[in-house]
This record gives C-alpha cells, sequence and structure tokens, in this order.
C-alpha cells in the first residue's frame, strides 16, 4: 500500500487544498493530510480546529486521513510509513520554496520521495491568507472554501479585535 502525506499548516483549508487532497488520493492508497505547527506563522485557528475543519471537508473522500504533527516532516512520514510527500504548487514563486524544502527532506531520507501537483487553473490564486482577508472584511468567502467550515470561518472573523483587522 502507498501511502503519501500531504502537510499545510491549512488556516483554514480551501477548495484549493481539498482540489490536491482528491486528486492525490487517485494515485495513492493512503493519503495523510498533516496539519502542521509552523513556528513562522501565527494562526487563526488552533491545530484542533484545523483538523476538525479537514475531517468535516474530505469526510467523503475515500482513502484519506487527518493527522497533526509537530516537527520535522520526515520523522513524522517514518512513523506512519509513508513513501511520498506531496505538495501543491500554484505558481513559479511556490516551486522555489518547496523545491528547497523538497531537496532538504530528501537528504534528510532519501527513501521518501516529493510530488509536486499542480493547482487547477481555477485555485491558482487562492491561499488561506486571501479566504481570510476577504472574510476579515465581509467579503463572499463561499466560492474559496469547504461549505461545510464557511460558517465557521465568518464567526471568527467576526469575533477577532478590531486590531487585528487594523493590522491586515
Amino acid at each position: 500500500m502507498t501511502t503519501a502525506i500531504y502537510p499545510g499548516s491549512f488556516d483554514p483549508v480551501t477548495v484549493g487544498h481539498l482540489d490536491i487532497i482528491k486528486r492525490a488520493a487517485k494515485l495513492f492508497d493512503h493519503v495523510i493530510v498533516a496539519v502542521l505547527v509552523n513556528m513562522e506563522k501565527k494562526p487563526w485557528f488552533t491545530i484542533e480546529e484545523r483538523t476538525a475543519f479537514l475531517k468535516q471537508a474530505t469526510a467523503e473522500i475515500g482513502g484519506v486521513e487527518i493527522a497533526s504533527f509537530d516537527g520535522l516532516l520526515v520523522d513524522f512520514a517514518a512513523r506512519c510509513g509513508a513513501q511520498a510527500i506531496v505538495k501543491g504548487l500554484r505558481a513559479v514563486s511556490d516551486f522555489e520554496y518547496e523545491f528547497q524544502m523538497a531537496l532538504t527532506n530528501r537528504k534528510l531520507d532519501d527513501s521518501l520521495e516529493t510530488v509536486f501537483l499542480t493547482s487547477s487553473a481555477e485555485n491558482m490564486y487562492l491561499s488561506s491568507s486571501i479566504v481570510k482577508q476577504v472574510g476579515l472584511f465581509g467579503g463572499d468567502i463561499s466560492p474559496f472554501v469547504p461549505a461545510c467550515i464557511k460558517d465557521d470561518i465568518l464567526t471568527r472573523c467576526r469575533n477577532l479585535p478590531k486590531r487585528v483587522i487594523d493590522s491586515h
């Protein structure tokens, strides 16, 4: 059985993320969507919330598991018995960073392959940051996120202190 890990912060999960998850599920027997703790980012949602959002959004996709981890991705992959890492690419700028990470992971564990899936054209511009910005200013986020979590995201947007809105 081939197992792949699709890591990310998913703060929050978008329809672009779901597209990559569905496509990865067609390529691999088992896909672990791994919510990571990224010290470089200040998430709006807790790791528990992000994990719960992903479980809701992927409930109908066979062969997908949701997990969270902290630490090195290669160590998590070894614990899970994964053979591959799946990364989504929206633009050339994504590739530069992801290529560097793929080479680093390969150096740390040469048995682990990285597979790049390009974003669907309709999702190339989409990011979690865009969803948060549109939501903060009262825009319609329904085209960008799974319907099952839209209200949770909007509730967070409405309940953020004014200073958070002013800093964006």
